[in-house]
């Protein structure tokens, strides 16, 4: 969640610093700070706010001269936001410099140590108990006593140190926290991710848990825990810069969602071969694919939505039980897991701490998991058994929309595949889906073009306070992740809920002027919806509908009707889902909200 940058070499080091963090604003924070060692003493500046505040208080980075220093962006889990809080944090001497992103579990017991022992704490965060165990082991060598102290801290960290009796030198270390390290001829960096980097070097190393890194000028050697040398291999970053940039976009979010239909193609046709359905990566027989008695699929927030459209498809085309877990649940409830089941991990990051976990979890009870993520090389992707990559290229803004929609994209593949091979989808019906699946980022193209109605109808509500979503079936799913995007990013409180729970409770939420909207997609279920779109009419509410294009009877009995493309049954949920995107967009601009950076919300949650 929080973003860490390091930097040694020839440049001024503090100007590359705040560039890096601005890269990771994305990430989430509420303070931001740098240290950088100048030659005689280690100079740290800090503050509560935003990038744009440290600017001004270090004049871009020209008050702190230094080729040496790290830097953090902090979202509080432990203190509120504040100059105290935030990251750096030095030892009473300020001969040691700390950035962390994780959580040090065990840090009460430290810190009642260290407090037993004389120290005193400037911070309520657990991240000054490293700084403080790094000073009390110090004995000249960062490099061992860090190893010391990873013997003594638990929980989740990537680390980031500096230290005046060691000037030429970055210490940096990862553990269930991403961290990556830039190579390059001008300098070497450290980072949360590959944005903080990519203008200065396309050459990487991931770093593994539990691997140290020291960086020099001109050298970067990697360790265990035990301080040997590990070798690595260079990662070649292969996606352009600009793909990190807004190109012309008021915001990423709107960028992001116009790249849907190249992430969507992305995912989707590499996949297809002469009109089959061929996942390279996805190492499992036909024979271990007819044998599935059950499928898990784990995630949190968006892609959880996604796997709850993907439990509808994958068991309707392949007739296999699926089970859908919130990550955070599935990890702690002594899940049943018995042979012959995957689990499917979805992850837009790789990072997301609860579902790495789950997955864990899984992997213990001896389960194959297949994971679905975007960004190569993630933690996700290098444990999991197999992984199945999106395509989908950097996505910067908080709230996911070509994340989720490439997701998708690959659920359907995987369901195509797994009904194919356990015989569950005749041939006329899978050549269907084959060329309906390739005309998907056509249709996303042609909803793309007629945003602006959806901008006017968002206009209509910028003063609204509550919204629900009906649905059913797959259209509940599309429900759960509209709702969610609209108050993760204009603050409105909206709720999904599956259609025909109206009459337990919810319907006595309905009032005047209430917006509902409702999603229309499985013609099966056409008759129930307008049942339930009749009865929230009846007690005024404003309907929106969102249906298919040949569903023109719709207009009885709603407000305001969005067509989409007509698709077949099973892939509609990606449809719809495009004017939900547009709609929560629009309505947070027209409020003024941060649209690419909600409050209180991370891209990439790395903790708890």
């Amino acid at each position: 969640m929080c973003g860490i940058v390091g930097y040694i070499g020839k440049a001024q080091a503090a100007p590359i610093l705040l560039d890096g963090l601005a890269k990771l604003e994305y990430r989430g924070y509420d303070s931001a700070g740098i240290s950088i060692f100048d030659s005689e003493n280690i100079q740290t500046v800090k503050t509560k706010g935003k990038i744009k505040d440290l600017r001004e208080l270090t004049h871009d980075g020209a008050d702190l001269a230094g080729t040496v220093g790290i830097g953090h962006t902090r979202w509080a889990t432990h203190g509120e936001p504040s100059d105290a809080n935030s990251h750096p944090h030095v030892n009473a001497s300020e001969t040691i410099a700390v950035v962390h992103n994780g959580i040090i579990e065990n840090y009460l017991e430290l810190k009642k140590r260290l407090l037993a022992k004389g120290y005193i704490f400037q911070s309520e965060t657990d991240t000054e108990v490293v700084t403080l165990l790094l000073d009390y082991y110090f004995d000249g060598d960062l490099l061992k006593t860090l190893s010391k102290v990873m013997s003594r801290i638990e929980g989740s960290y990537a680390l980031g140190i500096i230290n005046k009796d060691n000037p030429d030198e970055i210490i940096a270390v990862k553990k269930d926290s991403p961290l990556i390290v830039g190579l390059s001829e001008d300098g070497n960096y450290i980072a949360s991710d590959i944005p903080a980097v990519l203008k200065h070097t396309r050459k990487i190393y991931i770093l593994e848990d539990g691997e140290i890194v020291k960086l020099t000028r001109d050298n970067v050697t990697v360790y265990n825990q035990d301080l040997d040398v590990v070798e690595k291999e260079v990662t070649e970053i292969q996606w352009d810069v600009s793909a990190a940039e807004k190109g012309g976009y008021q915001h990423f979010m709107m960028k992001e969602i116009h790249e849907q239909p190249k992430a969507v193609r992305d995912t989707i046709f590499p996949r297809i071969k002469e009109d089959d359905v061929f996942i390279h990566e996805l190492r499992m027989t036909d024979e271990q694919i007819k044998d599935l008695k059950k499928v898990f699929i784990i995630a949190c927030g968006s892609a959880y939505h996604a796997g709850v459209t993907g439990k509808y498809v994958i068991e309707e085309l392949s007739r296999i039980p699926v089970e859908v877990d919130l990550a955070s649940e599935f990890r702690y409830r002594n899940p049943i897991l018995e042979d012959n089941t995957l689990a499917i991990i979805i992850s837009q990051s790789g990072e997301t701490a609860d579902t790495l976990a789950a997955m864990r979890e899984a992997k213990r009870h001896g389960v194959r998991t297949l994971a679905i993520v975007n960004v190569v090389g993630s933690s996700i992707a290098r444990e999991a058994d197999d992984v199945l990559y999106t395509w989908a290229g950097p996505e910067i803004a908080v709230a996911t929309t070509k994340g989720y929609t490439s997701q998708l994209s690959a659920l359907y593949l995987l369901a195509l595949h797994f009904g194919k091979i356990r015989e569950k989808i005749s041939r006329s019906d899978y050549l269907e889906m084959i060329q309906e699946l390739k005309s998907l980022p056509d249709k996303i193209e042609k909803m793309l073009q007629d945003k602006e109605k959806i901008q006017y109808l968002a206009n209509q509500y910028i003063g609204l306070k509550d919204v629900f979503f009906l649905g059913r079936g797959i259209d509940y799913a599309s429900a759960l992740e509209a709702s969610l995007k609209l108050k993760e990013i204009s603050y409105v409180h909206s709720e999904a809920y599956a259609a025909g729970e109206l009459k337990h409770g919810t319907i006595s939420l309905i009032e005047d002027g209430t917006l509902v909207v409702a999603l229309v997609t499985q013609e099966q279920l056409y008759g129930k919806i307008v049942s339930n779109i009749v009865e929230v009419k009846t007690r005024g509410a404003f309907v929106l509908a969102v249906t298919n294009e040949d569903n023109k009877d719709i207009e009885k009995n709603t407000d305001y009707v969005f067509y989409i493309p007509k698709t077949n049954k099973n892939f509609t949920g990606l449809m719809a889902t495009i004017p939900m995107q547009l709609f929560a967009y629009y309505v947070a601009v027209a409020k003024g909200c941060d649209v690419d950076q909600p409050r209180n919300l991370a891209k990439s949650v790395t903790v708890e």
